[in-house]
């Protein structure tokens, strides 16, 4: 259900109703440093890393701004999701008109914006990513020009809306360039069992258990596009050395790591993701996905 801006900054606000503060740090037998700590206050928590005490960590009122100024890019048609790890995230997921079908009716498309608000010392980040019915991955292609934006954190945030609203329109205009590079992606076949093998490196066959390792990961990798294939009405691989489209071998490394690799105990489903969208597997897949599918990133 698409929610009105109101409601939207209000969710926002409710997510993130804390302010993160900046106090000193102290070395052994209360030394004094030059570096500051940030930490929640309604928890006390510590969050990012040591900042100088010229760093001014940014609230929740930017973040409001930024999500105010991604409803007014997409015509105020947006639900969000917000999530806190080390800074603040909001997923924006606009309109069904923004959908894309890959393959058939089974295999749907949808933008997602992600606005990375890091305690890093960087700017803020927005990225535009898609979020895939099939197999409830949401990955960003990072090596894609045109698919994120910086946008530098001051105290005149709030007079630039127009400015931010033009940064999240251009990024709204690249979902049909984006979207046109995944149906390329999809008319690309490779040798899923050679994809792999140059994404995760061939393992020491002198070495027992890391050649157990890679076969069983290489396996649960196949039964997710055997899975995909299925449900998307796609013709079933017999195994490992048949070819998939490049779309769906890019797809299974994303989701495994983003489902299966990164289950660790405490995270959520927005840890996960943004640990695949970091994860170098993740990278390397995505740039030899670029390369085979012969699309400029």
């Amino acid at each position: 259900m698409i929610t009105t801006l109101e409601e939207n900054k209000s969710i926002v606000k409710s997510a993130f109703d804390f302010t993160v503060e900046k106090f000193p740090l102290s070395g052994p037998d209360n030394l004094k440093t030059d570096l500051k700590g940030l930490f929640r206050s309604d928890n006390n928590k510590h969050v990012g890393k040591a900042v100088s005490s010229q760093y001014v960590p940014h609230q929740t009122e930017d973040v409001v701004i930024l999500t105010e100024a991604a409803q007014h890019a997409f015509d105020d048609n947006i639900k969000v999701n917000c999530h806190f790890n080390n800074g603040h995230y909001v997923s924006i997921q606009p309109s069904q008109e923004y959908r894309r079908s890959v393959f058939g009716t089974n295999d749907n498309i949808f933008p997602r914006l992600l606005i990375d608000a890091s305690y890093n010392g960087k700017a803020f980040k927005v990225i535009l990513g898609y979020f895939r019915d099939l197999c409830r991955n949401l990955a960003m292609l990072n090596q894609v020009s045109g698919t994120s934006v910086s946008i530098r954190h001051n105290s005149n945030l709030p007079d630039k809306m127009d400015e931010l609203v033009k940064q999240f329109s251009i990024l709204k205009e690249s979902w049909a360039d984006l979207s046109t590079l995944i149906m390329g992606m999809d008319q690309k076949e490779v040798n899923l069992s050679e994809f792999l093998e140059q994404v995760y490196g061939m393992p020491d066959e002198d070495k027992q258990r890391a050649v157990t390792i890679n076969k069983k990961r290489n396996n649960k990798i196949l039964l997710r596009v055997q899975d995909e294939q299925r449900r998307s009405n796609r013709l079933v691989i017999p195994n490992i050395n048949s070819n998939v489209t490049v779309w769906e071998a890019y797809n299974a490394v994303q989701g495994f790591v983003q489902h299966k690799s990164t289950r660790k105990e405490g995270t959520t489903d927005f840890d996960r993701i943004l640990l695949a969208a970091k994860d170098p597997r993740v990278a390397n897949a995505e740039r030899l996905a670029l390369q085979l599918a012969s699309v400029s990133a």
